[in-house]
């Protein structure tokens, strides 16, 4: 069994990623179980009483048998990688307490994978399914509900659970929306008109009470929105116009970042805007051509000019 010790570890790292890094809870809980499934296994292949001590005679074989181990029982490439940055990450917190080398797990390679590019969708169609997204119920208070919530995908770049977050004190939205996304990370981001004026729409007709800490979309018994509510909205008008099956909720915030970018803006600035830690987070997201990278590139590049 797991000894106690390495149990308790395990859980002050998590903790730690928790308060200081700020992670998540649904990233914590992915890390949890990530790391608890390569101690389970390493418990099978090393024997009973597996403790910290276990931790620093991990060889390059063990890492190899867990990875073939994972992805015998279904794990993707994509998620295996996620799994072994978790382990990594936990087995170098403990070697800098307990002293001992860890190079024989910090050196073992990622499986490789294709990242999947966002698909956004053209100015149009995006206009489109604005438009469209309005038609798919016959009342009123709900088209409204509906068309405000895709117009803060498109027009803020808001995540879906962002925008059905909003409470009763940010509306009337003002010129900026203060923001807190994933690891509670806080941000400003500017609303353009025709968002204010599709969420004064929808707040002015919408038959329940939103008091200051309540949710302000609602679903039509007066409990919160659900999110697949919109994505099934999303879907009906895809089809009306014949839109890929990718033109999501999410693809309305990729189309944000695209469209943005685009038309001038750059990367550092729209990287605010979305929320992203990482600059090559944002690279992807707005899914441009290298050409276009390269022009961003030359007119912020000290040494390019």
């Amino acid at each position: 069994m797991i000894q106690p010790g390495l149990r308790d570890a395990l859980e002050r790292w998590l903790a730690e990623l928790d308060s200081v890094a700020g992670r998540s809870d649904k990233t914590v809980e992915a890390y949890r179980a990530d790391v608890l499934a390569f101690l389970e296994f390493l418990q099978g292949f090393e024997g009973d009483g597996l403790g910290t001590a276990h931790l620093g005679r991990i060889k390059t074989r063990t890492m190899r048998a867990w990875m073939a181990h994972e992805r015998g029982r279904g794990l993707g490439a994509r998620s295996l990688a996620r799994a072994l940055s978790a382990v990594k990450n936990f087995v170098r917190w403990i070697a800098e307490r307990e002293s001992f080398d860890p190079t024989a797990v910090l050196m073992t390679r990622s499986p490789r994978f294709k990242s999947k590019l966002p698909r956004p969708l053209a100015k149009d169609a995006a206009r489109a399914m604005l438009d469209t997204v309005e038609l798919q119920s016959t009342t009123d208070w709900v088209a409204k509900r509906d068309q405000a919530v895709v117009t803060l995908l498109y027009g803020c770049g808001l995540r879906i659970s962002e925008a059905l977050g909003l409470k009763g004190k940010d509306v009337p939205l003002g010129e900026m929306l203060r923001i807190v996304g994933k690891g509670d990370k806080e941000r400003l981001v500017p609303v353009i008109p025709a968002a204010r004026a599709m969420m004064a729409r929808y707040v002015d007709v919408c038959p329940f009470d939103i008091a200051s800490e309540s949710h302000v979309f609602r679903g039509v018994r007066g409990g919160v929105l659900n999110a697949r509510h919109i994505q099934k909205v999303m879907e009906q008008a895809r089809a009306q116009l014949g839109l890929p099956a990718t033109a999501t909720p999410h693809a309305m915030r990729h189309s944000f970042a695209t469209h943005l970018l685009n038309a001038g803006g750059d990367l550092r600035s729209i990287q605010e805007l979305l929320g992203h830690a990482s600059l090559s987070t944002t690279q992807a997201y707005t899914a441009v051509d290298t050409a276009r990278l390269m022009e961003v590139y030359e007119a912020a590049h000290p040494r390019a000019r």
